[in-house]
């Protein structure tokens, strides 16, 4: 029977050095490198619409938004990550010259692959990013997004928005976004009919 490899321990530099080069993403942390899957168009067409919704909200203003090509390392715990959208209305901080390390806003839009990652382990380490005032899971499967603004006491607060006429406010850069512009085109499957037992 053959037996099990051990796992190459890899450097954080180590793997700066192998994404940079590589054809696609990767995470990192504690010395090994996750790949990522490749998303549906739903996904991308959600993350556009969030960016776009974004950026015109903030033009002019000291805020910016990236998309998901930047690389984002919670410097506390050693993960590096990329978020599907990342504002950061600070001067931009890095760690060895493209890993931000200080976001105020960090979207999630959320996958049945990944959905339960992304609101426990990576929210574990959202939260311990200093600058990180609220995060956004959006929800793929109907118009819902949730909002965890960052309290008073280091505690988050949950606050959602339901439905295409709703709206979620981002106290953290000031920004009102309409659920109908985040889900602008994005179609959603009918839930399947359930077939009750005959009693």
């Amino acid at each position: 029977m053959a037996q099990p490899q051990p796992v190459k321990f890899i450097t954080p530099e180590e793997y700066l050095r192998i994404e940079r080069a590589a054809e696609f993403k990767s995470e990192y942390f504690a010395g090994e490198m996750f790949a990522m899957a490749g998303g549906s168009a739903k996904h991308s067409l959600l993350k556009a619409n969030l960016v776009g919704e974004l950026r015109s909200h903030l033009k002019g203003r000291v805020c910016t938004v990236y998309d998901s090509d930047l690389r984002v390392l919670i410097s506390a715990t050693g993960l590096f990550v990329y978020p599907d959208a990342t504002v950061i209305c600070d001067p931009l901080e890095t760690f060895d010259g493209d890993n931000a390390t200080n976001p105020t806003l960090l979207v999630e839009v959320l996958s049945d692959s990944t959905e339960n990652y992304d609101r426990t382990t990576k929210f574990d380490h959202y939260r311990k990013i200093p600058s990180l005032k609220e995060v956004l899971f959006v929800s793929q499967q109907q118009p819902i997004v949730e909002r965890f603004s960052r309290a008073d006491d280091g505690g988050w607060i949950l606050t959602d928005a339901r439905g295409l006429d709703a709206t979620i406010e981002l106290s953290s850069i000031g920004v009102s976004l309409p659920l109908a512009e985040i889900y602008d085109k994005v179609e959603f499957q009918p839930d399947p009919l359930r077939i009750l037992p005959i009693l």
